[in-house]
């Protein structure tokens, strides 16, 4: 399957935002983007005219740029995003809070937002590798939605990894409201689809909603 394999800090650079794509070095001082960095001279965006790269205020940027954040949050292609948005365009109820929904529940999503994993990338790993479980079934398919009344466990020899054991104690994320947990943190029941107001990530989804309606 394609996916990207590049540097993520790139994509931090050119959406000018934190992404948390690198786990616990986002909430360093090597973070490019963030406040006070050690690396605030590359705060500006990748390539060779990052420099002198002026945005233009134009309406088809604005909303191209939110899309691509949201896409690259999420860790998706863009085929993989235009899919999400037509079947949520189909469903009824507001397209971009369907949208949203969508990608929170998302297996390795679920997994990352249980603290298991230090970013999504690295969720989604655990899913690939067969550590994640689905009502007690092993599943390795990261894009798999998970419904509600469903309940996701991390595998128990997983349970004491080094990775998994670090993330819960340093990183310092609570477990949405959507999410029930249990067995100590370590298996997650998703209650109800979540809510616009317990999403909390910094998209503007009606822009994104606006963008492929054109």
């Amino acid at each position: 399957m394609a996916r990207y394999t590049g540097p993520v800090c790139r994509l931090c650079r050119r959406e000018r935002t934190k992404l948390y794509l690198k786990g616990e070095r986002c909430f360093s001082l090597k973070c490019p983007v963030s406040e006070n960095s050690d690396r605030q001279a590359r705060a500006y965006p990748p390539g060779m005219h990052g420099r002198d790269r002026q945005r233009q205020g134009s309406e088809y940027l604005t909303q191209l740029r939110e899309k691509q954040k949201a896409r690259r949050t999420y860790g998706l292609l863009e085929k993989q995003f235009r899919n999400l948005y037509e079947e949520a365009n189909r469903r009824p109820g507001i397209t971009g809070t369907n949208l949203l929904q969508f990608l929170e529940m998302r297996l390795d999503n679920v997994a990352y937002r249980a603290g298991w994993g230090a970013s999504r990338a690295q969720a989604r790993q655990f899913v690939r590798h067969g550590h994640v479980h689905v009502n007690g079934k092993r599943v390795t398919i990261p894009s798999y939605r998970v419904r509600p009344g469903e309940t996701v466990t991390l595998k128990e020899p997983t349970r004491a990894n080094f990775n998994v054991v670090r993330n819960r104690d340093v990183l310092d994320r609570s477990v949405p409201g959507w999410l029930e947990t249990a067995e100590n943190g370590f298996a997650v029941t998703v209650r109800v689809a979540p809510a616009r107001e317990q999403i909390d990530e910094a998209i503007r989804e009606q822009l994104i909603v606006e963008l492929y309606s054109k």
